[in-house]
């Protein structure tokens, strides 16, 4: 039976501060927790879930603590509409360094839903996009919704939060592209192999002091008659275009 402090504790890993202070995170559900479990760079620390998922992944725990709960204990301590059998308290993970020669790298520019900055992850590790440099206003990505909508994708790319525009200037000979509106359409003969990606807020797009001399604009050629594409979905097509 969960103590009243540990309740509190899983509880307060919700807020950026506490999980800053702790270097944790949460993560919740079957999928995730068991892609955890078979990642060695992840470091489960501690596990809590019904007796159903503990008898179905015994093998997988090996070392790492856990506690059985029941469902009323789930909920609680779940950040989930509905509880999904099991949470774990995760370490925050170490990245290796930031390169950009030779590497794709996707900036993010102040997105602030955690649903499509989860989403942004996931869609970068589908096209093998492997660092993420993001603005300090970025959604934090331990935030639980942010965990969920990247769907085990937090743990395959490293994340960096940067000042963007000295960030920006130091990057020296990489070509620097940026997504906009009213722009011509990007077209590349191959596949970008090396290159920074801007992508902006979701209602301000890319703020103008980073749209240097140096950096190529272009824009998504729609059809329709909408006013934009959510950010995420303009992430996954300009991902498939240039990668």
């Amino acid at each position: 039976m969960l103590i009243k402090s540990k309740i509190k504790d899983i509880q307060s890993l919700v807020g950026k501060k506490y999980r800053d202070d702790t270097g944790l995170f949460l993560m919740e559900g079957p999928k995730l927790v068991g892609e955890c479990l078979v990642q060695n760079h992840i470091q489960v620390k501690e596990i809590f879930a019904l007796e159903s998922w503990i008898d179905s992944n015994f093998s997988e725990l090996k070392e790492v603590p856990y506690t059985v709960v029941n469902e009323g204990e789930l909920l609680r301590i779940s950040q989930l509409s509905t509880p999904n059998q099991v949470v774990a308290i995760v370490k925050q993970f170490t990245f290796p360094p930031l390169l950009t020669k030779r590497n794709l790298t996707l900036v993010c520019c102040g997105i602030q839903d955690p649903g499509n900055f989860g989403t942004i992850i996931r869609t970068a590790d589908w096209f093998g996009v492997k660092q993420l440099v993001c603005s300090m206003d970025t959604v934090d990505q331990y935030n639980p919704k942010v965990v969920q909508a990247s769907m085990g994708s937090l743990g395959r790319v490293s994340i960096f939060y940067q000042e963007l525009a000295q960030w920006l200037i130091a990057q020296k000979n990489i070509p620097i592209y940026a997504a906009v509106l009213n722009k011509k359409p990007l077209f590349v003969e191959h596949p970008l192999e090396e290159g920074i990606i801007l992508i902006g807020n979701e209602s301000k797009g890319v703020p103008p002091q980073l749209l240097s001399e140096q950096v190529r604009q272009f824009s998504i050629q729609g059809k329709g008659k909408a006013e934009s594409l959510n950010v995420a979905v303009a992430t996954g097509i300009i991902l498939a275009q240039l990668s």
